[in-house]
């Protein structure tokens, strides 16, 4: 029983600390490219090609797993972004701006000059222009994964300013998908998403709590987002954006419904959604790639991108937010671990993936040579953040 208890306590540990999800994910990906590249590559192909099927009456959905962990558990994925873009703004550290001035600024450079640089190595290349915002991402839980590795070497208010720019990073990736990676749309899906979304305004403004209620009317509208030709994972953003963030039991007593399914969903989302992602897009074929094509625009505009468009536009558009007195250096730092902290933000990882897989929906086209850029650029940045906040002094 003793044995027992004690491995109950240490996977409750291991769960409660923030560098779990990233390590989890570092060992899914290793995995993912072991199956990969060994004779059980085959293998690793049917399981993402397993065909599943939902029908109810005239409604079908057909996808093989892959697009199912693609387009609906990222949905979900999705959802608790969006429920913690809304509590950040409404309570949180973007409430105000002077908490969101920093941040803000730095997120922009942040996505605007990994673009820039990217564009830069494939302007002229129409098709290659597609994966211009591949770089823009930062994953959020491989940057706070490595920054928790680090300990009390870096302050509170560091680690603050980095969750606050993944999470800006990630409204911009919403706002991205939604206008640059949108298929050709369905009137009548569409319709019934927009009358979905009125559904749950009006719920929300009738003061319902069920969280059932939510999860049904939201299942609808992924669906209907599904068949309108806008990438399904948005139904997620658009519902988190009506479930309210102050309700009132029947004693009177006030309590966040949004809160509530945060708390759940995020044990799901970071020790199963986004590990099954990385499972499923990080398997990449090395057998195939000649340093030739890791040297053509593409791969070099990711690496590049990643590696050093986000710390010049992090550290730069900072840096001068700063300067121009729009914001502050935060609390019990100094700029080299401001710029350390910069570094990582170029960890894309999961987001550029899932923005890659957008961008190139045939793997054949690069021979998984974008995939890899991704993971170089992300594993560049996130050694070379980690050994700069290491060796780094405090003030």
């Amino acid at each position: 029983m003793k044995v027992i208890e004690d491995f109950e306590d240490f996977i409750e540990d291991f769960i409660k600390k923030e560098s779990s999800a990233g390590i989890i994910l570092i060992f899914v990906t290793i995995l993912a490219l072991i199956l990969k590249n060994s004779p059980l590559s085959q293998w690793y192909y049917s399981f993402l090609h397993t065909p599943v099927e939902i029908r109810f009456g005239a409604l079908q959905i057909n996808k093989p797993l892959l697009l199912w962990i693609n387009d609906g558990l990222m949905a979900i994925f999705f959802l608790l972004i969006g429920l913690e873009i809304k509590r950040e703004v409404v309570e949180g550290h973007l409430s105000s701006w002077s908490q969101i001035s920093l941040p803000g600024i730095a997120a922009i450079g942040g996505m605007a000059v990994p673009a820039l640089v990217y564009i830069s190595f494939n302007r002229g290349d129409s098709f290659a222009m597609a994966g211009w915002a591949i770089p823009t991402a930062t994953d959020i839980a491989f940057a706070l994964g490595i920054l928790s590795l680090l300990g009390k070497r870096v302050p509170v208010s560091l680690k603050i300013f980095l969750m606050a720019l993944a999470i800006i990073d990630d409204l911009g990736a919403i706002v991205i998908i939604a206008l640059f990676y949108t298929a050709k749309l369905s009137a009548i899906s569409m319709a019934v998403a927009g009358g979905t979304l009125l559904v749950l305004f009006a719920m929300n403004r009738l003061g319902v709590t069920r969280k059932a209620a939510y999860i049904i009317v939201g299942v609808a509208l992924w669906v209907s987002v599904l068949k309108s030709g806008v990438h399904a994972t948005l139904a997620g953003v658009a519902l988190a954006f009506t479930i309210p963030s102050t309700c009132k039991d029947k004693e009177g007593n006030e309590f966040s419904l949004g809160k509530m399914i945060e708390h759940d969903l995020h044990h799901w989302v970071a020790f199963l959604i986004l590990p099954l992602f990385a499972f499923a897009n990080a398997g990449v074929d090395l057998r195939n790639i000649s340093p030739t094509e890791m040297l053509s625009p593409v791969p070099i505009g990711i690496t590049a991108g990643l590696f050093i468009g986000k710390q010049v536009g992090v550290l730069g558009f900072g840096w001068l937010a700063i300067r121009l007195k729009l914001a502050s250096l935060p609390t019990d730092s100094n700029w080299m671990q401001f710029y350390g902290v910069c570094v990582l933000t170029g960890v894309g990882f999961t987001m550029s993936l899932f923005i890659d897989s957008l961008a190139f929906t045939d793997n054949q086209v690069y021979q998984y040579a974008d995939k890899l850029a991704i993971l170089i650029g992300s594993f560049l940045s996130g050694i070379m953040g980690y050994l700069i906040l290491r060796w780094a002094k405090g003030p």
